[in-house]
């Protein structure tokens, strides 16, 4: 499940998401990061991963294709998560995105706001 935060506001995307992302979940994605993308030329985002189980395989190729398009379009990503994992895939997408990508324990989630503002 993917939640938008109301922290969402003008370049800045905040997102939390549990369990397992599915398509449904892209769909509602998706057009928030374009419609942000369209007012600025790079956007910032926080995602915080609570008991997240990965993406359903549909779900996982969404992500991709939409990285890969826009790998330049991000100044800053935001990976607040609790496990091993997904502080690793966070350093896996670091070398795909021109901007900086930065992984937090989720006992940092307010630093990580912090950082994503700035």
């Amino acid at each position: 499940m993917l939640q938008i935060l109301e922290q969402t506001e003008n370049s800045i995307i905040a997102t939390k998401a549990s369990g397992k992302l599915t398509e449904v979940d892209y769909k509602k994605l998706l057009p928030l990061l374009k419609n942000a993308l369209d007012k600025h030329s790079k956007i910032r985002w926080y995602f915080e991963m609570v008991d997240f189980e990965g993406w359903e395989l549909k779900a996982f190729w969404e992500d991709v294709k939409f990285d890969a398009k826009h790998a330049n379009d991000f100044d800053k990503v935001a990976m607040v998560g609790e496990k091993k994992w997904e502080e690793k895939m966070s350093d896996l997408m670091g070398f795909f995105s021109s901007g900086e990508v930065k992984y937090f324990d989720i006992s940092e989630k307010e630093t990580a706001f912090k950082w994503i503002k700035k």
